[in-house]
């Protein structure tokens, strides 16, 4: 398949109003799609269910499904696009925040120190979004952009005619399963990205990770034999770079994936610590509904095919190829929502104690750079 018979066949799902997602995984050449036959909302109802799942950030709410027995699936392998530039309007992007918004954001970011001071919450999650109007809201030519500009990211354009259309660019996965395996990442802090990686971290930023990995190994550990953590380390994320602690572990045999999800979303990457008052916080406070921004989307339950390693005088032990369910959950960040040629995006960060509201709210600045410098 070509790169233009893939994005008519995507083109042409739009245009028919059916749902699909279309999606390239981190650092990889390969663009996928999942075409649904018809216009029906279906849901997950424990988790097994195979498919295309797509979450929002509050846990009370449903999952949207886009299952496998109703849709195709498409690839384009080796997937090569035009060079990608900024457009010039990004500086006009930067200062397009209005002064309320800024006002209500401190005010916000304020309310929640005082709340950490006051309360049981260590850490909140606060956000807000800003509306860009589109010169072409076209949605497959801001794919196209996402898919150029980042490719360490999840890139993705999900959409259901009873639902929305979403896209973005998420540094953040969820968690990874493969058998009874699994690994996820703890990533958390924020600095714009200055040239390198030799950075030095505030006690404020490495504090936040730490909760982050707490949290994952605190409530993961019913669930697991073993664990095993790396070291912390600086990665790149567009134009912003974080801390970021990956975690492995062995699922015990009876742990369901419904379980898990439900011990680790919303983390505290998105929502804070202890989970349940820093989520009811955000739904008290915010001022907006955050809807499938900090939520999870991602493949659920796919068969992989894996052989063992092996050389010329070795191919029978391709006979011994094992298949297992992959599921590869991402968080939903660095997103978008289009709606009547409007671009809606959503940018959050972390409060803890420490916080400077001034501070907080010109890395939601930096945050929002990572999409409207690719928005046409």
């Amino acid at each position: 398949m070509t790169s233009n018979d893939f994005f008519e066949r995507i083109g042409s799902h739009f245009h028919n109003q059916l749902p699909f997602v279309a999606y390239r995984k981190p650092n990889q050449d390969n663009l996928s799609a999942r075409l649904q036959s018809n216009d029906n909302l279906h849901f997950t109802e424990d988790f097994t269910e195979k498919g295309f799942v797509f979450s929002p950030f509050d846990d009370a709410e449903k999952t949207v499904l886009i299952p496998s027995d109703s849709s195709e699936v498409i690839s384009l392998a080796n997937l090569n696009l035009e060079s990608h530039t900024e457009p010039v309007e990004v500086q006009m992007h930067i200062n397009s925040a209005t002064t309320d918004s800024k006002k209500n954001h401190i005010s916000l970011i304020k309310k929640g120190v005082e709340a950490i001071k006051k309360s049981e919450l260590k850490k909140v999650v606060l956000s807000r979004q800003e509306t860009v109007n589109l010169s072409d809201a076209n949605p497959l030519t801001i794919f196209k952009n996402i898919l150029n500009a980042y490719k360490s990211a999840f890139v993705y354009c999900w959409y259901h005619p009873k639902v929305g259309l979403w896209l973005g660019a998420t540094p953040e996965t969820l968690i990874k399963i493969e058998g009874n395996r699994f690994s996820i990442m703890a990533l958390a802090g924020t600095q714009d990205y200055k040239g390198g990686l030799d950075v030095v971290w505030q006690p404020k930023e490495k504090q936040e990770q730490q909760f982050v990995t707490d949290f994952i190994i605190d409530n993961l550990k019913p669930s697991v034999e073993s664990f095993k953590v790396s070291d912390v380390e600086t990665v790149k994320a567009g134009n912003l770079i974080h801390l970021k602690t990956m975690i492995s572990a062995q699922l015990k045999s009876k742990t369901s994936l419904k379980q898990v999800i439900g011990a680790l979303h919303p983390t505290p990457a998105v929502c804070g610590l202890p989970k349940l008052p820093a989520k009811q916080f955000i739904l008290k406070q915010e001022d907006y509904n955050r809807e499938f921004y900090t939520g999870f989307l991602g493949e659920l339950n796919l068969e992989i095919t894996k052989a063992p390693r092996s050389g010329r005088r070795n191919i029978e032990n391709r006979a011994y190829a094992v298949t297992k369910n992959s599921t590869q959950l991402y968080v939903n960040l660095r997103c978008m929502q289009l709606k009547n040629k409007q671009a809606i995006i959503y940018v959050g960060g972390g409060i803890t104690e420490s916080s400077c509201a001034e501070s907080e709210w010109e890395e939601t600045v930096s945050k929002s750079l990572v999409i409207k410098s690719i928005l046409p």
